[in-house]
């Protein structure tokens, strides 16, 4: 790995419990010390629930965030483009570097060619970072599962016309969470756009589905740590 000696390394997942997966986007509320405060109110929650708890900062915080953390940091975004000659690129070897443990790919707001996912994919299997792909519905999650020679750590299922609203996934469209854990049935499954609260958690999970991929609901929430621990009530 490309890890430095001097970082911590976060604590091994268990596939056995939940996952929350937090993503900051670039809001205000999540940059700079406001990333770093809710990424600390993440690993407070982790380590009082022992549940599977990853943040996505944004890309300029993350070397500053990652090192600070015994739960995975994972980038929101990475280049399949060695280093070198690819300016404006986030290089997959820097994030390494940093202390960071995988990336999301291929979001409804930072969408990728299938070659690109599939190539990234590789090059990230290749010094051990993991990888969440986010797909729009059961059509693109069946592509991406069947991806050779790798596959991702994780498949996330986001309807892009429930990201950012009141209306969740699990309650709006439970049958594509369930289309997808069949399809994908050799990589997690995770399920976003919309979840918001302990019966979207507890829904996903009873579909079958790894855990959840959250952004705004835990961004704005006015008490962060609170939320989580209600998002997680009953679980652990």
């Amino acid at each position: 790995m490309f890890l430095s000696s001097k970082y911590p390394l976060y604590k091994s997942l268990d596939y056995s419990k939940p996952f929350i997966v937090l993503n900051f986007k670039t809001y205000p509320e999540a940059r700079g010390m406001n990333g770093l405060r809710l990424s600390q109110i993440a690993q407070k929650v982790a380590d009082k629930t022992h549940l599977n708890i990853i943040v996505c900062p944004q890309a300029i915080d993350l070397k500053e965030i990652a090192p600070k953390l015994n739960i995975p940091v994972f980038a929101q975004h990475v280049d399949n483009l060695a280093p070198g000659k690819s300016t404006g690129s986030i290089v997959i070897e820097s994030i390494a570097e940093c202390n960071v443990h995988g990336s999301l790919l291929n979001h409804s707001e930072k969408r990728l060619d299938p070659e690109d996912i599939k190539q990234t994919v590789l090059r990230m299997k290749e010094i051990d970072l993991k990888t969440i792909v986010c797909v729009r519905d059961n059509k693109e999650a069946k592509k991406i599962a069947s991806m050779k020679p790798v596959r991702p750590d994780f498949i996330a299922i986001e309807p892009p016309e429930l990201i950012g609203g009141e209306l969740s996934v699990s309650t709006a469209k439970p049958d594509i969470i369930k289309k997808s854990v069949q399809t994908c049935q050799e990589v997690n499954v995770l399920v976003g756009a919309g979840i918001k609260d302990n019966n979207d958690m507890k829904m996903a999970l009873v579909y079958g589905a790894k855990g959840v991929l959250l952004s705004s609901h835990f961004v704005h929430a006015k008490d962060p740590e609170k939320f989580l621990l209600d998002l997680v009530a009953g679980l652990y």
